[in-house]
Order: C-alpha cells, then structure tokens, then sequence
C-alpha cells in the first residue's frame, strides 16, 4: 500500500478564548467557545499527566479526538499544546497517539479501561522556541521521564548534570544532607547510587537558581544529547541487521541501538510510503550520493509501517510546513492508500499566534506546596503579581512589577496549579512532595500584606513565577544568576505586553536607586568584555593559534597578554554578578544596607588590576607582531582573514586587541557617574572615589599609546579594504575620515569612496572583487592643496573643489552638513601637512598613476593574492561579511564617519538587555544587544558567542516615539531610517538615557571641532 507524501500542515489548535468564565485556553480560533459536545453516551476518559497525576474527563463517545485534547488544554491552561499529544496502548498492544479527526469510540475499543497519556509529541531543535514558561515546564518533566525510563541515554557526566538541575527545582538550594536524603529517596536514572556524589557536586553548583531556570538548563542540556526526543522503531534493513528507525525535526533518522548511523534530510526525502511490513523512503537524485533511488526497512507488521509513517507524516508537516494542509476531496468510486493527514497547527502557527496574540494569563505555581495532595496538573505558570514581592534576581522593568532589596532571605520561586487555586488550594505536582513540605514549613514565619496588580503577558516569553517561599511570596523577575549562568526564560513583565494593569505603589519595591542601575551596567558590559577576550584566548587561539603557520613569538606574545587578563576579570565579573544579586536580594544576606554598593569591589579589583598594566602597554607589541607574521605568511594572513569571516568575530580582530585599553575608559566613565551620583556621605562615596583616581591615572598614562594605536589599527582594517595600496600603514600617518563622495568626471557624478589621511587623500570604487574591496583611483597630496566651494561654478549641490599641485578634483556631499564636515577636516589636514613632517605620499603605492593600466595590474595582482590563500579559506566562506565593514556601509548609506567618531564610539559602548518591536508587530522580543563599532548587534541571551544578527546605526535617527505610534510603554526609543523603523524598550530612566545617549554618538556624529570639545567637557 503506497502512501502519498506528507502534505503542509497548520493546525487550528491553542488559541485562547475571549470568554472570562472559562479561565482556559482552546484550540479554536480566537473568540469562539470550545467545540459543542455531539450527542450520545458519555464516557469518562481517564489521562495520565507528566506529573503522574490522574484526570478524569466527561465525553460523548461520538466526539473527536481533538475534543479531548481540548478539554484537557483547557484544563491545563495551555497555549502550546500543539507540541503534545495523547497517547495509549490500542487493542494490538502498539502505542499509538490520538487522532484528533477520528471520533473517539473508533480508536478507544474500552475507554473506561484505557489509560491516555499527555506527552511530548513534537521535540524542536531548541527550546527557546517554546515561549510559555508552562511549556518548558511540562517538557522538563518528559525529560524526566525519558531520563528515568531509559529512553533518554546519556553519558554519566550529561545525566548528573540534568539530575542536578532536576533536584534544584524541586528541592532548592544545595545543601548536603538534604540532597543526599532526596537522591536515596527518588531515583532520576537507572543505576544512580554510583553517581550520587557527581550529582551532588553539580547541584552545589546551582545555587539561586528557580525552578524556571532549572527547567531552562535542563533543556538546553537534553537537548544537545542524541536521543532527545527520540522513540524507536525497530526495523531491519535488506540483509536482516537489526536497526530502529525514527523520527526528528529535521527528517528520519536510522539508529543502531542507541547510536546513530544515518539521517535522511527532509529536503532529501521525496516521498515516504509503506507496503505491507516494508517501510519504504524514496530520496531525491543525488549524483553525488551513493544512496539508492529507494531505501527498505523491513518493520514487524504492516501496523508498525502505518503508525510510524504516520508520526513522520505529522513531524514533517508540523516543522516543514506554514500551514495546515487542506483534506483531500472523497474520491466517487473508491479510494487509493491512507486518508491519514496531519490536523492542527504547524509550528510556525503556534510560534506566530502566541508572540501576536494577548493573553490574560493564569498565574502558574509549582514544586514546593504546602498541601499533601498533588495538583492535577504541575499548573500554568501564568503571570499575575503574588501578594508579595519579594527579592528578585532579575532584570527589573519598572513598567512592572517592582522589586524590592528589602527582605533577600527570600530565594526560591514556587508553583501551584491554577486549577486548585480556583478550588482554594494550593498544591505542588510531583515527587518529592514530602521533602518539599517539610523544607518549607519550619520557615513560615513571615507572611506579608498582599499586594494587587496583574502583570501583562508575554508574546514572546513568559514574565513571571510566584509562590511561598520561606513562608513568604516571592517573584522572579528573570536575568541573570550570580554565576553568570543562562538566564532564565522568564524574562521580563515588559515582555508581557499585553493587558497590562500597574499599581501606583510598584515603584517602591523596586531597587530604583541609580546607583544600582550604574552597578548594573558594569555588570551587563563586563559579560561583553569577557566575552571579547574569549575570542582571543578561545577562538583565535584554537582555529589560528594552533597552526603551525603561526610563529611561537606571536603565540607567546598572545598567549602571555592576554590570559592573564581574561583570568582576572572573569573573576572580577565573578564578584559582581554575586554582589548585584545581594543588592537585588537574591541571597540569604540578611543586612540591608552592606551589599547595596559597588565601589569597594571595583577598588578591590583596580587594586588588584595594577599588576597586569604591564600586559596593556603589550597591545601594540600584538598588533605589530600579528601584522609582521601575516606579511610574511601568506598561509597565516588566510587564517586570519577565514577567522575574521567566522560569527564569532563579530568585528575586526585587531578591535578586540585593543579592548582592554578601552575597558579602563569605560571604568573611569562608570565611577565618574558613580561619584557624580553619590553625596559626599554616602558609604559607598569614598571607595568610588578612590577607585576613580586609580583608574585615572592608568587612563592619564596610557591615553597617549591608546590614540597611537587605534589610528594604527584603523590603518590596519582601512588596508584590508583597499586594493592597489602597498604602504598605507607607515610610521606619521595619521587617518581622519573616510566616507561617500560624488566626484564630477566627463561622466558626470559618479559615487566614489573617499579616505582622508593627514598627508593624502584616496579616492576609491568598490570593487567587484570576491572580497568587496575598494580599488583606488587616485591620490591627492595635501601639500600645497586648497579647497574652495563650488556649487555655484558647477551647479551641483553640495559642491566643493580640491585643487592639488597636479590635478584638481571636484567632488559633491550628499548634504550641506557632509560637505561642512569634510571640508573642516580637510582644511585642518592640510595646515597639519604644512607643519608636520609626515609620511611621503610616493611611499603610499608603487608606480600609482590615474591610467588603467596601473589601476588594472595592481588590482590583478591584489586578485592572484587573494587566490593564493583562497585554498586555506573555508568553502562556504560567506563574502559579504566583509560588506559589513564601517567603510561598506558608508558607501551604501552615502556618508562619512572620521577617526574622533572612532574614538566616541569606542568609548560609548553599551550592552544589556532591551526589548524590540518592529513597525507592524504586536509583541516584544527580548534580546541581549550590544552597542559597539556603530552597530547593534543582537544575541539571544549574554551566554550566545555570536550574535543572531547586526544593525548598522550610520544614517538612523533615534528619536521618541510620538503619541500617533501608539506606543503606550515607558522608556521606549525609535530608531528610523527610511522604511526600516524600530522600537526599542529598556528597564529604567537610568538605561533609557545610556541607550540613548550611545546612540546618539553613532547615528549623529559630529564634525570635529564640535566633538573634540564636547569630549572635553563632557562627564563620561
């Protein structure tokens, strides 16, 4: 029997209803009730949550299987259903899952003798794409299943590890005694006694971590193993071997045992069918596979064939597909193979429903409880305010709920399922349950007024959890761990941005101190500067490092400059992570006061820093010694050069080099805010204060070798750019702007690139070459040159004329400001060629002259050199990385940047967490951004080593929104370039005017007087 292939699916399953009595979620559209019960007989359906719990439901014999599931979606409050299913042994003995077409009588033979499990039907590749907090919750208990079934086999390490975050979740906080009782108690993992210690050894590790958080790790530690998600079914192939076969994302899998040997892509896969006991796989031409045109695997029965073509059928369409594929029309006369087709929603429906539809969300409780029953379901962690807000580890939005440094005894979040608290309860699913009281009990000794307020939900993650802890009510308002670890999924209120309702009394519970928030940036930029020097000492060290094109002295040289470094401030990060969470109370500190300053650790660390200035005099020594290596090995500056093209290195390598000297400007900046902010009486004010003189006088002895070398880095990047250049980067020369000119030719105006030195100027086109450089046109020595406007002469807007001794060029800004600050920079150039003696234009090209046939032979030469190290490039090198450079986007947003908006840039870089909503979208999404290079580059997370993806900020405007956007949020700002338009939310006044303000250096940079004497007199 041949089956047809799987067909796209979309599903009409999770959407909320509208009416406020049901308080539940149903797989119809929006506004509709759930689907009328048909008439007949009822059954009650018995169904087995991951919990282990038992639920009982009421239902016609004659209604579908999608009743069902919707009844019990609705039970659980749950949006994401679409990821799960019911399944259950049939009358052969086989599980299968739930059709939610067919009518229940024709597939339950006994239903009140059945038992339907909820379980994980769908396994995503990553569980950030699960956006409800609830979701993630039930796949951690799947994994916890599959962990303890065997079904999910790991290495020791792997399994200790997922144990570990388990535990955390459900017991809490590391303490020895405890978790070894809890592990002799509760087994996670076959034979689990000989792991014990390991277990232990990572749960110690986990300390402040919430049960969201713990479920988070669980899942992005299960989901990297081999047989996530994976359930087997066994085969053999044409020679009898015994395999099992299954099914992923991604397409069918052939396992032998629990190794994988095979994977069929499903762009590879044309059409899966079955005949009788024979599973066949019919692949698409491949000249260079050695597969034949169809695979055979021989199954037990022709039962075995149909359910699993049947969950291939499903996991194709539901990850493949956009939307649900439409039913097949009846045929008159008789039909040919299965009528089987996927019904619901494919995942890309899912994923866009809940980021674009509002919620009001049920608040979701789990773990630890206070009542002996078990829930009927581990609970909807929907998000409404608890009656108290205690301590929270998280970034804080203030639009939200406010969190208070007050009591920070409190730690832990719990939760509760929604159904009991409708009932007046409040119980904890799961195992455990008998330890989790007894821990929790002795500590009720604190409870706390209530306070009222419902904090909207999230289109993209889930913002809260709430419960007893330590007999008080706590909220996690989700960040970051004092370790550093991933944050948890449940971000932020401000993601929740629906029906959001705010008390007037939030703000004072919330850390709103802006000492705290300037605490906080050196906490956010530091991850990023840590994250920096990783790609030296890991990344550069491990893809160039270890060739052995690259010379020892340069290995050395790295190796000894750098690791120090980065040793002493992933400690120092260390530090500030733990005291930011006692500042927000997220320890078991008791005394308000102690933590709620940074200025004693900065000093520490600045003290302790002073040994290590050594190493940041070493910068130019790196820059220097890498530039010689590359020069002489062609095979080292193609290792280089594949590197820079690797995700990783987000900008140019030779920036990182010089990030630790920029690092003690961004100190100082830090501490001047600081003490500008703190009264003289402040207890935090004298250890700022010091620090502050500290790192100014390490800033004062390095700011000379500091300028010295971002202008011979930035003649380093500007030569990898340009071709027919021999010796642009020679002691003297000084860069001082590059941008987008038009210059006036027989052919009228042509766009050309300018590069403005203070000895020459080069004019350039872009190059069709593989590596998007410019080829250079010309040269114009400043010595004897004058420059004169000219619209009036040539009738070009914008027009102004270089007359050289030589030659004379005519060229046009694209605006009256580009024309002031081209022709104030070349005015200054010019004076500084008259007094200084800088570098010989002649040294600057060899045998340059304005005829094709040098312009031809030298870009002929850069070429055959490009080849020569094509070979050690990588094969799928992605060329317009390159185009991302700042002198790329110059030319295509047709401005200028100069060497002083260099230097502000530097000195105004920024990360942290922001929300973004484009034009047209209803929801925001959070995502760790980082200013610098005068871009935004966005990551998923602080822990992400490569960002998902970049912003350019030349040309944009940032302005705030107007009242006709609708944009009814505090602290928002819009960035704007023609069509493209962005919002962007951040957490406080504090960070608003940082986000701004950096921007604002980027996206309006000015001419060079003006901003030489703003950064004099400015404070940061």
């Amino acid at each position: 029997m041949a089956e047809p292939d799987p067909e796209p699916i979309a599903s009409g399953a999770g959407q909320r209803l509208g009416a406020p009595e049901t308080l539940g979620i149903s797989t119809l559209d929006p506004g509709h009730r759930p689907p009328a019960m048909p008439p007949g007989r009822q059954v009650t359906i018995r169904v087995r949550m991951l919990d282990d719990t038992e639920e009982l439901f009421d239902i016609s014999q004659k209604a579908s299987g999608k009743v069902l599931f919707d009844l019990v979606c609705s039970h659980m409050n749950l949006i994401e259903g679409d990821y799960f299913g019911l399944e259950f042994q049939n009358h052969q003995k086989m599980v299968v899952w739930l059709d939610h077409i067919k009518p229940i009588i024709k597939q339950l033979r006994r239903p009140k003798h059945t038992i339907l499990r909820f379980s994980v039907k769908f396994f995503p590749p990553d569980h950030a794409q699960l956006l409800e907090e609830l979701t993630r919750y039930l796949f951690a208990l799947q994994i916890k299943q599959d962990l303890s079934g065997g079904r999910l086999t790991c290495n020791d390490s792997s399994a200790a590890l997922m144990v570990s975050h388990i535990i955390q979740s459900e017991i809490g906080d590391f303490e020895e005694s405890q978790c070894r009782s809890h592990l002799l108690n509760n087994n996670y993992i076959p034979d689990q006694m000989p792991l014990i210690d390991k277990i232990m050894e990572f749960h110690s590790k986990n300390i402040g971590h919430t049960p969201a958080e713990s479920d988070y790790q669980l899942l992005e530690v299960a989901r990297r193993l081999e047989m996530y998600g994976i359930r087997l079914h066994p085969a053999k192939d044409r020679e009898g071997t015994r395999l099992s076969l299954a099914v992923a994302h991604t397409g069918v899998l052939v396992f032998q045992g629990h190794t994988k040997i095979n994977a069929f892509n499903w762009a590879k896969v044309r059409k899966l069918s079955f005949k009788r006991k024979r599973f066949l796989i019919k692949l698409r031409p491949d000249l260079n596979s050695s597969y034949q045109d169809t695979l055979e695997f021989l199954m037990a029965s022709r039962d075995c064939c149909k359910v699993f073509w049947k969950i291939c059928v499903e996991y194709h369409a539901f990850f493949r597909l956009f939307e649900e594929p439409k039913p097949k029309p009846k045929p008159v006369l008789f039909s040919r193979g299965s009528s089987f087709r996927f019904s619901g929603r494919t995942q890309k429906q899912v994923i866009d429903y809940v980021r674009e539809s509002e919620f009001k969300k049920i608040p979701f409780e789990s773990r630890v409880q206070h009542n002996s029953r078990l829930s009927p379901l581990p609970s909807p962690r929907h998000h409404e305010v608890p009656t108290e807000v205690n301590s929270s580890p998280r970034c804080h939005w203030k639009e939200s709920v406010l969190v208070s440094a007050e009591d920070p005894s409190a730690s832990r979040t719990t939760r509760a399922s929604p159904y009991h608290q409708r009932n007046g309860h409040e119980d904890r699913p799961g195992p455990g349950s008998r330890i989790e009281e007894t821990r929790c009990s002795p500590r009720q000794t604190h409870p706390e007024p209530p306070s009222t307020g419902v904090v909207p939900n999230s289109p993209h993650l889930s913002g809260l959890s709430h419960g007893m802890v330590n007999g008080q009510k706590s909220l996690e308002l989700c960040s970051h761990s004092p370790d550093g670890r991933q944050p948890s999924p449940l971000t932020s209120p401000l993601l929740n941005d629906a029906c959001s309702i705010r008390t007037d009394d939030e703000d004072d519970r919330f850390p709103t101190d802006r000492a705290y928030f300037i605490a906080k940036e050196l906490l956010t930029t530091e991850r990023t500067y840590v994250k920096d020097l990783e790609v030296i000492t890991v990344s550069f060290q491990s893809a160039v490092g270890q060739d052995e094109a690259t010379p020892d002295s340069l290995k050395t040289t790295i190796f000894s400059t750098f690791e120090p470094l980065h040793k002493f401030h992933t400690g120092f990060l260390r530090e500030v992570e733990q005291r930011l969470a006692l500042w927000e109370g997220r320890s078991n500190a008791h005394i308000k006061g102690d933590y709620q300053r940074i200025g004693d650790v900065m000093l520490k660390n600045l003290q302790d820093l002073k040994p290590l200035t050594t190493n940041l005099h070493k910068q130019s020594e790196v820059l220097v010694e890498l530039e010689k290596a590359c020069r002489l090995s062609r095979r080292l500056e193609g290792l280089c050069r594949d590197f820079e093209l690797q995700k990783v290195c987000y900008i140019p390598f030779n920036v990182f080099i010089l990030r630790p000297l920029h690092r003690l400007i961004h100190y100082k900046q830090i501490l001047e805010r600081l003490c500008k902010h703190y009264p003289a009486t402040h207890v935090d004010f004298r250890d700022s204060r010091a620090a502050l003189a500290d790192v100014s006088e390490v800033v004062d002895q390095l700011q000379g070798s500091i300028i010295k070398m971002e202008n011979f880095q930035k003649l380093l990047e500007l030569k990898k750019d340009l071709i027919g250049v021999d010796n642009l980067v020679v002691p003297g020369r000084e860069f001082i702007r590059l941008g987008c000119l038009s210059k006036l030719s027989g052919k009228g105006l042509q766009q050309r690139m300018f590069f403005l030195f203070n000895d020459v100027i080069l004019y350039t086109s872009r190059g069709m070459t593989a590596t998007n450089q410019f080829k250079v046109h010309g040269q114009l020595p400043l010595q004897g040159m004058t420059i004169r406007e000219s619209e009036d002469e040539w009738g070009v807007p914008h027009a102004f004329t270089l007359v050289g001794q030589q030659q004379s060029v005519v060229v046009a800004a694209s605006s009256l400001t580009e024309m002031e600050k081209w022709m104030e920079d070349i005015k200054v150039a010019i004076e500084m060629a008259k007094t200084s003696n800088g570098p010989s234009s002649d040294l600057l090209t060899s045998n340059m002259t304005d005829n094709s046939k040098s312009q031809h032979d030298s870009s002929v030469e850069a070429e055959s050199e490009d080849d020569t190290t094509a070979s050690h490039a990588s094969t799928e090198r992605p060329a317009p990385h390159r185009g991302n450079t700042m002198v790329h986007v110059c030319w295509h947003r047709n401005t200028s940047v100069s060497m002083v908006d260099f230097s502000i840039a530097v000195e105004n870089q920024l990360s942290g967490n922001l929300l973004r909503k484009f034009k047209n979208s209803n929801g925001w999404q959070k995502l760790w951004v980082v200013f610098t290079n005068f871009s935004l580059f966005f990551y998923k997370s602080h822990q992400d080593d490569y960002p998902l993806a970049s912003l350019p900020l030349l040309g944009y405007s940032v302005t705030i929104p107007s009242e006709s956007e609708n944009i009814h949020k505090d602290y928002v700002f819009k960035l704007h370039f023609k069509s493209h338009v962005y919002y962007f939310r951040s957490e406080s006044e504090y960070t608003f005017e940082r986000w701004m303000e950096v921007i604002r250096s980027a996206t309006v940079p000015s001419s060079r007087s003006r901003v030489l004497n703003s950064k004099e007199s400015h404070p940061h």
